[in-house]
């Protein structure tokens, strides 16, 4: 599995501990008589090297090479031969020369704002699971880094590359106001966009299609007969929090033949704030039968607070929330929401970038697509009666 290396400075951590420990087990083991490499054995004790690897597998040293640095060129039964013999004499490669004698280093790193418990957000654990996953069926290590104040300040975003610390850069969590992120475009390093977007400085970005997810949910509350929908949103300085916005206004202002910006609260991405965005909705709207919320964890509070205020959800109120995750299957009511596939978002933010970095891309622009589950905390708009407007 890939190695996640962090602390809150931002910068690597010290691995030197393991190491003298690592050292002290192997002159412990050679003063047993037993031989310790960071290569493989044989039966009797002897060191395998990549040419007994192509002898055992039939195959050129060569080819070896370029499955250990997992080269498209290289058919499945080939790969699949060559790494069962790795597999069966315990052959290692040293990473570390390779990376100071080649051109990269087989490192990537995940750059990330500071934010409150993100690491033990289920949104981000999908996202750098899927990363990490991937990395290492890919060969590479993961390094994350928080991007502090002192951290940009110092330019230490664009030092990873030119200190060789890393090969490329995947970017989660960040808006408008981080200006620094088209240092990377300006510096041509390899760095990709995860679920979000930036189109006034050309980033390259992998995405889920909000705008689509969006448009499914308004389309069934209204089929449902909802007409009093309010949204509780996230910050708009987010791209895909403006596509749900835009998106939000624009089915309203056709129902409704106006838009009324009281119909909109944010909420700020959190259960806290969406409970305090439904009671400003509902304090100005009391006769208000659905909310949207552009994440679970703001529908999660909107369903606390209605809970808490006498409103039956759904027989009152419906709420539709975004994301889909884990646990919104075993709340209760549980979630109607729209699915966001966040783990193959970072499976594939992870491959895009090792084909930047290995220059067979030159632009990512990729989206995935988003799909409503319907659960238990939608239903029929108490005035609707079906096939009545």
């Amino acid at each position: 599995m890939a190695q996640i290396m962090a602390d809150q400075s931002g910068k690597s951590t010290d691995v030197g501990t393991a190491t003298v420990r690592q050292a002290k087990k192997k002159r412990s083991k050679r003063k047993k008589g037993v031989s310790v490499s960071n290569k493989g054995t044989t039966g009797s004790g002897k060191r395998v090297g990549i040419r007994e690897i192509a002898r055992q597998a039939g195959v050129s040293v060569a080819t070896v090479s370029m499955v250990l640095n997992n080269n498209p060129k290289i058919t499945e039964a080939t790969r699949q031969k060559v790494n069962k013999v790795i597999e069966r004499v315990g052959y290692r490669p040293n990473r570390l020369a390779q990376s100071l004698s080649g051109r990269y280093t087989r490192v990537i790193s995940i750059l990330m704002p500071t934010l409150r418990h993100a690491m033990a957000d289920p949104y981000f654990g999908e996202l750098i699971s899927g990363i990490c996953d991937r990395a290492a069926r890919l060969g590479h290590k993961v390094m994350l880094e928080h991007a502090k104040p002192d951290f940009i300040r110092e330019r230490r975003h664009i030092e990873l590359f030119e200190r060789r610390f890393v090969d490329g850069v995947l970017c989660i969590g960040f808006n408008d106001r981080h200006a620094f992120m088209k240092d990377f475009v300006e510096n041509d390093h390899p760095m990709v966009v995860v679920n979000n977007m930036f189109p006034q400085w050309g980033l390259d970005h992998v995405v889920c299609d909000y705008r689509s997810g969006a448009e499914q949910v308004m389309t069934y509350l209204q089929q449902l007969g909802h007409r009093k929908i309010g949204l509780v949103h996230g910050a708009p300085e987010v791209y895909t929090a403006r596509e749900i916005i835009e998106v939000f206004k624009r089915r309203m202002s056709i129902a409704s033949n106006e838009f009324e910006d009281s119909w909109m609260a944010d909420g700020r991405f959190t259960e806290e704030h969406g409970a305090e965005a439904t009671a400003k909705l509902l304090e100005a709207h009391p006769d208000m039968t659905a909310i949207f919320a552009s994440n679970d964890k703001m529908a999660l509070g909107a369903i606390h607070y209605a809970n808490r205020h006498g409103r039956s959800v759904p027989n009152d109120l419906s709420i539709v929330g975004f994301d889909d995750i884990q646990y919104t299957a075993f709340v209760n009511p549980t979630l109607t929401t729209v699915h966001l596939p966040l783990y193959e978002l970072g499976v594939l933010a992870c491959e895009r970038l090792v084909e930047r970095i290995r220059g067979k891309s030159e632009r990512v622009r990729e989206v995935l697509p988003t799909h409503l589950v319907l659960r238990e905390s939608t239903s029929l708009a108490a005035s609707f009666s079906p096939g009545v407007g």
